[in-house]
């Protein structure tokens, strides 16, 4: 039975994650986007938020349990 815990855990990720590239925000498991526009992207999960501040920031990839930002990140804050 671990092994398909295992599995399926993997398959059906539910946790919040998000992954840092060069100029890329991978967001996974976010409960709703606050607010987007060229210079700033609040993300909410939880309790919580995460501030993404840079510029020509723009939504490549938008799921309803996916985001990935694309621009000249200069800044990420978690609140």
């Amino acid at each position: 039975m671990k092994l398909f815990d295992n599995v399926r855990s993997f398959i059906l990720e539910d946790e919040f994650s998000m992954h840092i590239y060069e100029n890329r925000v991978h967001i996974a498991n976010y409960n709703s986007i606050g607010h987007f526009d060229s210079r700033e992207v609040r993300v909410y999960y939880s309790d919580k938020v995460i501030i993404i501040k840079g510029e020509n920031l723009a939504l490549s990839k938008l799921m309803q349990e996916e985001i990935l930002i694309s621009g000249t990140i200069k800044m990420i804050e978690f609140r």
